[in-house]
């Protein structure tokens, strides 16, 4: 029988990855288990049991596609009548990476209140400086 494991029995680490040279999406896939904690023996589908994660070097990574800079639009409404807002690709790599990584990791987790404290728990960096020196256990 397995055990189903409660908040107070988790341990999590802190996580450093290196996004330089790595691809996009296979990058936040494996970020995405690691927050789900879908990489431990003890996952639990209702309980939070991912780890934190650290990206940096954010705005190094490799992406596929050859024109997806200008092509690929990210979109959001307020709910008002003709507030439709669009931003390339591009643009929003350029501008902020980390908003460009959150909303693709969302995408991958629930979208739940569980989902949205897995969120808080990715940390993103544009470069490879980071206040969470103290904190870090591995880098994978």
């Amino acid at each position: 029988m397995t055990k189903a494991m409660k908040a107070a029995d988790i341990k999590r680490e802190w996580i450093v990855l290196d996004a330089e040279g790595k691809n996009f999406g296979r990058l936040l896939t494996e970020v995405a288990t690691i927050l789900r904690g879908k990489n431990k023996p003890y996952f639990t589908p209702n309980v939070d049991c991912g780890d934190f994660v650290i990206i940096i070097n954010a705005s190094k990574v490799n992406f596929t596609g050859s024109n997806k800079a200008d092509n690929k639009l990210y979109h959001r409404h307020s709910g008002y009548f003709g507030s439709t807002k669009s931003e390339k690709f591009g643009d929003l790599l350029a501008k902020n990476p980390v908003k460009l990584y959150k909303l693709a990791v969302r995408g991958m987790l629930p979208k739940t209140t569980l989902g949205r404290t897995m969120l808080k728990k990715l940390k993103i960096y544009a470069s490879s400086e980071h206040p969470h020196t103290a904190q870090v256990s591995r880098k994978a």
